[in-house]
């Protein structure tokens, strides 16, 4: 059952003909609900991020999902995820995450095999346990699923997603054997080439400086190091899963699975760089090999920040004019299950934080802080929040400067 072979942690650097080493971005999409917007307008920027970011040549699309709050107005990452497969054709899109405490592991197990087998495996799904909110009141998991119950939901997970027939007999979950329909240990089938595949190339157009505040993504250029192949060799054994990791005890139960990490933004290099070595001697104490300790952690996903301006002073002023407030308004709406007491940062000094630890600023400070923690941690791929202007013509704007003028210094 915790044996996920290394289907869990296989990366697509195989099929993509990458290095083993390459460094990895992705853009991180929260959703967010900024003051005086409408949802359909949070949703809708997302949905053209996750689009330019494709065009942007970024590697990867990680959405967020939650529940009552305007921090992020998706309340089911996987269904966003389903909306951007079908629109995109190369990029990842994964959960950043699937929140199991709130979610029937094989209903999640279910769509995540449906996503996998009919995208050509560019679905990644992420869980987690998300928080003691009031969540667990309304879709009446209680606050055990949060406080106690996440090993139990984890492991019927995997064991949907890698086998051919489950059954349970947990404290919570308890039923008889049945068929998993469909399975997602099939190999998915290679998305065919359409019309725009064949005649990419005419997309092409030489790279100039790029040009400020385009409306539109889908007049933005195609970056050329976006053409790519399409993703027809996914990884075997089921979608790949990260696990989100708050704590050591988390961190310990991704390592004895064999799972990779999702570490959040709010660490820094040093805090990741700890828990990849307690994640390396969890692993290693249950019973599995150095090679398979290194394919996971090549997998391990740190979340960050992105913000592209010609200094850095520009881009934090664009950080600080509008995050302070969409903290406020949104990290202030959540509600605990039972009542306990919560504290929130100090909006303002959480984003000055974010800013000193991550990539904002100019193209070359952007890239050195990617290489920085590469470096320091080990850790090669990003989700990187870029909507943190909650413009949407500026969040399209930072993307594609990520990717025409930030990736570049990365390779």
């Amino acid at each position: 059952m915790t044996d996920t072979r290394a289907a869990t942690a296989v990366s697509e650097e195989a099929a993509l003909g990458a290095p083993v080493d390459a460094i990895r971005a992705g853009a991180f999409l929260l959703s967010a609900q900024f003051p005086g917007q409408r949802h359909a307008e949070a949703l809708e920027r997302t949905v053209s991020a996750g689009v330019a970011a494709e065009r942007a040549g970024l590697d990867s699309v990680w959405l967020a999902e939650h529940h009552f709050v305007p921090y992020g107005v998706c309340p089911d990452a996987a269904t966003l995820a389903a909306l951007l497969l079908g629109r995109t054709r190369r990029i990842g899109v994964g959960t950043a995450v699937s929140v199991l405490s709130t979610a029937h592991p094989v209903a999640l197990g279910e769509q995540a095999a449906l996503l996998h087998l009919t995208s050509g495996g560019r679905f990644t799904l992420g869980v987690g346990r998300g928080g003691p909110w009031v969540d667990l009141d309304v879709f009446g998991s209680g606050v055990d699923a949060f406080e106690s119950g996440f090993p139990e939901r984890l492991d019927l997970l995997l064991r949907w997603l890698r086998g051919s027939r489950v059954g349970a007999d947990g404290p919570v979950f308890s039923f008889p054997e049945v068929a998993v329909v469909p399975r997602a240990t099939e190999p998915p089938v290679p998305a065919p080439a359409t019309l725009h595949d064949t005649h990419r190339h005419t997309e092409l157009r030489p790279r100039t400086p790029f040009p400020r505040q385009r409306s539109d993504s889908a007049r933005l250029p195609l970056a050329p190091h976006a053409l790519g192949p399409v993703r027809t060799v996914p990884a075997a054994g089921g979608p790949p899963l990260v696990v989100a990791c708050t704590s050591r005890n988390s961190v310990r139960l991704a390592a004895e699975r064999g799972l990779p990490m999702l570490l959040g933004m709010h660490s820094g290099d040093d805090d990741k760089k700890e828990m990849v070595d307690a994640y390396r001697a969890a692993a290693l104490a249950a019973g599995r090999t150095p090679e398979q300790v290194a394919r996971a952690e090549r997998d391990h996903v740190a979340a960050g920040v992105a913000q592209v301006a010609d200094s850095a002073a520009e881009a934090r002023g664009t950080l600080l004019a509008a995050m302070p407030e969409w903290f406020r308004h949104g990290l202030g709406a959540h509600r605990t299950v039972d009542g306990r007491e919560r504290r929130m940062r100090d909006p303002r000094d959480y984003t000055e934080l974010l800013c000193n630890l991550h990539s904002v600023g100019a193209p070359r400070l952007c890239a050195d802080r990617m290489l920085a923690t590469a470096e320091r941690t080990g850790i090669r791929r990003f989700a990187l929040l870029v909507e943190g202007s909650g413009d949407r013509t500026a969040t399209l704007h930072n993307v594609a400067r990520l990717g025409a003028e930030v990736l570049p210094l990365l390779r």
